[in-house]
């Protein structure tokens, strides 16, 4: 029996590049998304990809945690919970917008939280969930205030969620500058002002993480990890 995987913001980035890499291990793989019809077009592009018939698209809107029992009620069963959806924030305390902070701040502190509620009674005993935070838990930026709190926040998470949902294994991987993201992808100057401040020297790679998440997913003795996946940033 085939691998049930779950991976919400599987749309694009490292989500999309995790979801291709499941497919081709022969997961069964549904992406989610907050554009329905986006995710079952990647999963169409998938499928034809990883040449097969076994990733679906379903709409998820993490901002909306009251209806994501409804959103999800289509999984029967699921053996991995990937949550690496986000909304992007530049948020100063001089210019603090509220909206905008309390969006991120329910995407990822309880929309996360609301998933993983929902899916509970369907998650394998020798399952994983995989959060993502991020390098601005530790190394703050202008503009990173909100960014900072909910990737910290991550850590509270895994603490909390690896003791209730046991023995289902829980874990965060967070990731610094992903050169090749779409993010982050020709925006050279930036990029290359980052690796002057990365130990190897070396911006790590939508394939790096992939290779990071797939660890934390299958590893049995992985539980209660953060990993931080950045080269090393000083």
């Amino acid at each position: 029996m085939s691998k049930q995987v779950l991976v919400v913001g599987g749309t694009s980035g490292i989500g999309r590049e995790l979801a291709a890499a499941c497919a081709r291990r022969g997961a069964s793989v549904v992406i989610a998304g907050r554009d329905g019809m986006r995710a079952e077009t990647v999963a169409a592009e998938l499928n034809t990809e990883a040449d097969t018939a076994h990733v679906r698209g379903i709409a998820v809107d993490l901002s909306k945690p009251e209806v994501l029992r409804e959103a999800l009620s289509g999984i029967d069963q699921v053996d991995s919970i990937v949550l690496t959806g986000i909304q992007r924030d530049t948020n100063t305390i001089a210019g603090y917008d509220i909206s905008r902070a309390t969006e991120l701040a329910i995407v990822k502190v309880v929309g996360y939280t609301a998933a993983v509620h929902a899916l509970q009674s369907r998650i394998s005993p020798d399952g994983s969930v995989l959060l993502f935070g991020g390098l601005a838990k530790d190394v703050p930026y202008p503009g990173s205030t909100t960014v900072s709190t909910v990737n910290a926040a991550m850590t509270g998470l895994v603490a909390t969620l690896s003791r209730e949902l046991a023995p289902v294994r829980v874990n965060a991987i967070h990731p610094g500058m992903v050169g090749d993201s779409p993010y982050w992808a020709g925006n050279e100057r930036v990029v290359e002002a980052a690796r002057t401040r990365i130990l190897t020297g070396v911006v790590p790679t939508m394939r790096d993480i992939v290779e990071g998440c797939l660890f934390l997913l299958e590893n049995p003795a992985a539980n209660g990890v953060n990993l931080d996946l950045n080269g090393g940033y000083a």
